[in-house]
Order: structure tokens, then sequence, then C-alpha cells
């Protein structure tokens, strides 16, 4: 008489469950990046945004190769995909600044046209000089 053991197999986790938590996790890994970067502005006392020092901090690590790109790609994908959801909130905060604009709008617009403009030009300047390079 042979006893043959039973396996039981448990059913695959479905894609979009996996998806979903892989997100989640990514998420929060950015978003431990971003209070690092506010808990390193709040204790050095920098003149900066924590939020950008977060940014540079995961620059660096993916630089580094402490981190892969692939760890954040899900999470990553879907803030571009909806970046211009993020973008509601302040519109609707420079809807109530009529007056702000109405008293300083020329110079502002010069300071944004002209930062644009150093930017592209930085920007191409910086690619060209990489190209020549290789």
């Amino acid at each position: 008489m042979s006893h043959v053991a039973e396996v039981q197999v448990r059913p695959a986790t479905p894609w979009f469950v996996r998806e979903l938590s892989l997100g989640a996790l990514q998420l929060f890994g950015l978003w431990a990046l971003n209070c690092a970067g506010v808990w390193v502005v709040q204790k050095v006392t920098l003149p900066l945004p924590g939020n950008l020092v977060g940014m540079v901090l995961l620059y660096a690590l993916l630089a580094l190769g402490i981190v892969k790109l692939s760890w954040f790609e899900t999470a990553g994908s879907l803030l571009v995909r909806h970046l211009a959801f993020f973008f509601v909130p302040i519109t609707v905060g420079l809807m109530d600044t009529g007056s702000l604009f109405a008293a300083y709008g020329v110079g502002i617009i010069l300071t944004l046209a002209a930062s644009a403009a150093i930017g592209i030009m930085l920007a191409g300047w910086i690619s060209q000089l990489l190209l020549r390079k290789s």
C-alpha cells in the first residue's frame, strides 16, 4: 500500500495584487527618502527644501548603485502618468492671488521667462559638451 502525500498548491497571486503591493512599497520608499531629506534639512538647518534634499539623496543612491532603478519603476511611472493631476491644487491656489499678479505680474512673467531660457540654454550647452566627449 503506497502512501502518496497530497500537496496543496496555492493559487497564484493575481497580477494586480502583486503590482498594487509593489507600487505601495515603492511609494513608501520614495516617501521615506522624502522624510529623510526633510529630517536632514531640519537637523543641519540647510536653506533648502527637504524634498529637494530627498531627491538628491535618491539620485546619489541610484548613481552609486546602492538602489536599483527597477525598485522604483512602478511607482515612478504611476507618478509621471498622473503628473498633471498634482498641479491642480497649485493652480487653484494661484486663483486666489489675483491681486498679487495684478501688482507684480510683469516681473513674475519676466522672471519665469528668463529662468526657462537659462534652463534651456544650460541643458543645450551641457548636452553639446557631453556629445563632444563621447
